[in-house]
């Protein structure tokens, strides 16, 4: 690894840490609903090393998907994506699916409350690619994760069949430079 390739992966491992601790602040104070506990990043940067010359960009493309996740979770607060910076991390499709999860939401009258955890790891990147691509594994834990009705000021449980902790995949690909998450498989995989 050249001394520039170290500075690099040096100055990308102190950016990611940066996004992963902004990560937790949560809410923006015009939220009608209320007030939850503010979103934890709690997916950890892999370390950069000569043993593994993709680890930058895995650690990139996780530093992504977290900051993602996090601007996502501000919007399911408020049944809104106004306010949230999603258009920095994921394109037009995984967009796409954001909003009509928060239409669905809006018209039902519910918001999330408590936290979805995530434990993500990328599972396949190709870098050689024209646009290079990456595969991330979520194990998404739903243990402290609440739906709330505005209307009746009430939680309301998941469905009896809703595993709490379920693997969910997520494609990125990188444009210009920068990763972007391109789709994500909300209905899941196996448990974890």
């Amino acid at each position: 690894m050249t001394t520039r390739h170290k500075r690099a992966a040096a100055a990308l491992s102190g950016a990611v840490a940066l996004v992963l601790a902004l990560a937790g602040c949560g809410g923006d104070g015009d939220d009608k609903a209320p007030s939850p506990p503010s979103a934890q990043a709690s997916t950890p940067a892999p370390s950069t090393s000569a043993a593994d010359p993709q680890a930058a960009e895995k650690a990139a493309v996780l530093a992504v998907y977290s900051s993602m996740s996090a601007e996502q979770m501000k919007a399911y607060r408020k049944a809104d994506a106004k306010g949230t910076d999603l258009e920095k991390y994921a394109t037009a499709k995984a967009l796409g699916q954001i909003r009509n999860d928060l239409a669905r939401m809006k018209e039902a009258g519910t918001v999330v409350r408590g936290e979805i955890g995530h434990d993500a790891k990328v599972t396949g990147i190709d870098l050689e690619a024209e646009m290079p691509k990456a595969t991330l594994s979520d194990c998404v834990d739903l243990s402290k994760y609440e739906r709330y009705s505005i209307k009746r000021q009430e939680p309301i449980p998941l469905p009896t069949e809703q595993p709490l902790r379920y693997i969910m995949t997520v494609q990125a690909e990188q444009w210009n430079g920068r990763w972007m998450v391109t789709a994500i498989n909300p209905q899941g995989g196996p448990t974890c």
